[in-house]
């Protein structure tokens, strides 16, 4: 039941002392205020990364051939690793491996022109598989197909920034582009949701290119995408690569500079281990700052306490019973607490909302936010940090004997 004369008495001890009850609730609502901002700038580091994977599949693993570093069964070390086309149906076998797609950049081309536009952009032989590597989102046309490969096809795919360069506001579907001197037929644009260097970016088929711009058998780097696979499951996949690649090329499995694979899966894991890790260490820091500021408010209640000793001593031996003593000590200090950190609560989302605006372009940190379970979260805490604060006062206050409480001076 609503007490309000209760409530009027507590504003009024509030009114009274009035700098002593906001240095009591600042150490609250900046230990609430700390833990907020904490926490947000946590989160915006996560989604920074995972904005930066966000371009890219986290399944899959990236071989490229290097240079061998190891003597090996009588062959010399210094040999180069080149990839060829077979690699990919070499490893398409092996544990987990769902599909397989291969990547080479063709560093010779220079520009590339539509009439009299012209661009430098990165010009990469596929197969296409590739567009699950790396999450291609279709805004025109299509990607590439198994018909493309085999046949040879002169058709590219183009990056929404490369469609923006050559074409302007002209639809470039079903258009001729130049590349290299080499006339191809636009298929499709993309878009990618990861960083914009990949929309400046050309793909065209394997096949195409190696025929082409005489690449030969070589493929710079072969993917081989795991499906659902973990990161015991991927270290297993790279195992058996190097033993399959090992074999095939004559070299030490052992040898670091023999092949260089690049495992997403054991990467994303790791980042997100340890953004678990560091929210960890970020609760127990917001904790522990609120706790100091629960420790203040119990200090407080306790003076508050010692000096209404005689005042407490009378409302006993009138009758107040021992909860009516204990519950406007308790009220008073979740009433700190619960105002203080709410302040606090409010003020850190602000912040972390000015942030965000003011860095949308800032890489690696992305939308920095408290989500609702985590306001429900502080929210718990102030409530139940007002009430530790307040009930050891609250308990000695109700253990307070009348005929002691009236001697006190």
């Amino acid at each position: 039941m609503f007490d309000l004369d209760k409530w009027q008495e507590i504003y009024e001890t509030i009114s009274k002392n009035k700098l002593r009850t906001f240095l009591t609730g600042f150490s609250v609502a900046w230990g609430i205020f700390m833990l907020i901002i904490l926490l947000g700038s946590g989160y915006g580091l996560e989604n920074g990364v995972k904005k930066e994977f966000a371009g890219d599949a986290v399944n899959y693993l990236s071989i490229r051939g290097g240079v061998t570093s190891q003597a090996y069964k009588g062959m010399k070390p210094g040999r180069r690793i080149n990839l060829k086309n077979e690699d990919l149906w070499l490893l398409s076998d092996l544990s987990f491996v769902e599909k397989t797609s291969n990547r080479s950049k063709i560093w010779q081309i220079k520009s590339v022109n539509y009439k009299n536009e012209y661009g430098t952009f990165d010009v990469f032989a596929v197969t296409p598989n590739y567009g699950e590597v790396e999450k291609v989102e279709m805004t025109h046309g299509r990607f590439l197909n198994n018909n493309d490969q085999k046949e040879h096809r002169k058709v590219a795919v183009i990056g929404r920034l490369v469609h923006e360069a050559l074409f302007k506001d002209e639809t470039s579907l079903a258009k001729v582009i130049n590349i290299g001197g080499v006339a191809f037929t636009v298929i499709g644009v993309f878009n990618d949701p990861g960083s914009e260097r990949d929309l400046l970016r050309i793909y065209i088929p394997t096949s195409t290119g190696q025929k082409v711009f005489g690449l030969g058998e070589n493929v710079r780097a072969v993917q081989l995408l795991l499906g659902k696979a973990n990161t015991l499951q991927s270290s297993k996949t790279v195992e058996e690569v190097k033993q399959t690649l090992a074999q095939k090329y004559r070299f030490d499995p052992k040898d670091p500079r023999a092949l260089f694979i690049y495992n997403t899966i054991a990467d994303y894991e790791r980042f997100m281990n340890l953004f678990a890790s560091i929210r960890l260490f970020i609760w127990f820091i917001g904790i522990g700052t609120i706790i100091a500021g629960i420790v203040g408010v119990s200090n407080i209640m306790m003076i508050v306490v010692k000096e209404r000793t005689k005042e407490i001593g009378i409302r006993k031996a009138l009758g107040a019973s021992p909860w009516s003593i204990v519950s406007l000590i308790l009220q008073e200090s979740i009433l700190i607490t619960s105002i203080a950190g709410y302040i606090g609560l409010v003020l850190g989302v602000g912040i972390l909302e000015l942030i965000s605006r003011n860095l949308q372009g800032v890489s690696y940190f992305s939308n920095p936010e408290i989500n609702v379970n985590v306001a429900l979260g502080a929210t718990a805490i102030l409530v139940i940090a007002g009430a530790l604060a307040g009930f050891v006062p609250a308990r000695k206050a109700a253990s307070v004997k009348p005929v002691i409480a009236l001697r006190d001076e």
